[in-house]
């Protein structure tokens, strides 16, 4: 789309949104009972997008992307006319006599860049927030996973009229166009490079933005570790979308006692869930592009892989990998891994993992493995990250009941269910006084005695 088309479509959802209509809170619920409907409606198609741009099987694609989606829309038409209510909250006595309360108002004309990897849920999951809060969108879906993206743009011309949502497909030249707009709020989902882009034009407007981005989020396994059923699980959440997760497991810091036995573990694992030629499984997907995929292998070193590491150029595909004895200087640990290769690290002691972590950007999810209440209590209370799990990975994401986002590097900003209404949502803080009264303490001239000794009381 050329840029004189891009900006008169944000004038036309500006004067859209003036209109008022956005703020009727009917109106959004039917817009959003109609995006359910439609999502419904369409789940086969949905599916078959996934796996021409990811090679996700239709299971994982309704478990991880449209199922998610649509949890995350009926949580809203539930939610919405309650969460749209004023808030009354305490008034001071020195405002006597007067009503205080916050009011949920809709930001306006809102952006809304989705990643790649989950095209589907991150992208649906805040438009829909966005909607319920009462604003228009312009979704801008990734060039990078092209079926997917088509299909969001057909969803939403179904459902909207393109000065409410309207969707802009195509790739760096609309990126950077977009980002020179001012809107009202951006909700951005990718890389902490692009993050930073982001941010910057965001700041020549001073326009709020929530950052959802990645980093290496740690799994940790001390010795008291259920080891069995921390490989499963981390297995899980670390080959899922064949490694190409913002929260899967980056890296395994494991105590030093028990390494040999979890890697043994983890290979089992591997061979349980994905099969003994992994290449080869129809539910196991693909790498998204071949960018990435020489990215990939570039990090593995073939001396330290002790499972894996095969690859079929043609099909994009790598095979689930570990690495052993990884060092923190090895490229694996220099950037996000975000593929299918884990590398197994070792400590000895909580208070070192604390430090060690300390030192490194703050991960969007953090994983411990421990059945030792105090290692858990000290790992969650002084390493600093976004969210995450005890005895399990991924899962924290999966529900409408608490914010999902990042903290420091990995991000800005919650969302999901309440957390993503407010997201798009600036909160007014109103004071309603009454007329009947006017207490006299505050107006000159100041008066001393008496009155000053009431306003202490008041204001106390």
């Amino acid at each position: 789309m050329e840029r004189n088309e891009i900006e008169a479509l944000l004038n036309c959802q500006r004067a859209y949104f003036k209109s008022g209509e956005t703020l009727d809170v009917k109106f959004r619920i039917e817009k959003l009972k109609k995006l359910r409907e439609i999502i419904r409606n369409r789940e086969k198609d949905i599916a078959k997008a996934l796996k021409a741009d990811l090679g996700k099987s239709d299971y994982e694609s309704y478990m991880c992307e449209t199922g998610m989606a649509l949890s995350e829309i009926s949580y809203l038409i539930k939610h919405t006319k309650s969460l749209t209510k004023e808030k009354r909250v305490k008034t001071p006595l020195a405002q006597f006599a007067s009503r205080s309360y916050k009011k949920p108002s809709p930001y306006g004309n809102t952006l809304i860049m989705s990643p790649w990897n989950y095209p589907f849920l991150l992208t649906i999951d805040p438009l829909a927030d966005a909607v319920a809060a009462g604003n228009t969108a312009i979704v801008k879906p990734s060039a990078y996973s092209p079926s997917t993206s088509a299909l969001v743009k057909e969803i939403v011309e179904e459902v909207f009229a393109p000065e409410h949502v309207a969707v802009i497909t195509g790739g760096r030249q609309e990126n950077a166009c977009l980002l020179e707009q001012k809107f009202d709020f951006i909700f951005f989902t990718g890389s902490t490079g692009v993050g930073k882009e982001v941010l910057r034009h965001a700041a020549e407007h001073l326009t709020p933005a929530v950052l959802e981005l990645g980093g290496k989020s740690p799994c940790i396994v001390d010795e008291s570790a259920k080891i069995d059923l921390a490989a499963k699980r981390i297995v899980f959440g670390k080959y899922l979308n064949c490694g190409q997760t913002c929260v899967a497991p980056d890296y395994v810091l494991c105590h030093k006692s028990v390494k040999e036995q979890l890697v043994r573990a983890i290979i089992a694992q591997i061979q349980e869930q994905y099969g003994a030629d992994p290449l080869n499984n129809k539910d196991y997907g693909k790498i998204i592009n071949e960018k990435h995929f020489d990215r990939i292998l570039g990090l593995i070193q073939e001396e330290k892989v002790v499972f894996g590491g095969e690859n079929e150029r043609e099909g994009l595909k790598i095979a689930p990998t570990v690495m052993d004895n990884a060092s923190w200087d090895d490229p694996v640990m220099q950037q996000e891994i975000f593929g299918p290769v884990l590398p197994v690290l070792t400590f000895e002691d909580i208070d070192e993992v604390c430090e060690l972590l300390s030192q490194r950007p703050k991960p969007l999810a953090f994983y411990v493995f421990s059945t030792n209440k105090k290692s858990i209590r000290a790992l969650t209370s002084k390493c600093s990250f976004g969210g995450g799990c005890i005895n399990d990975t991924i899962i924290h994401l999966a529900t409408t009941e608490m914010g999902f986002g990042g903290v420091g590097e990995s991000g800005m900003g919650t969302y999901h269910g309440k957390d993503g209404f407010y997201a798009f949502s600036h909160t007014k803080s109103i004071v309603d006084k009454k007329n009947w009264i006017d207490l006299p303490m505050r107006y000159q001239p100041y008066k001393r005695g008496f009155f000053s000794k009431l306003l202490h009381l008041f204001l106390k």
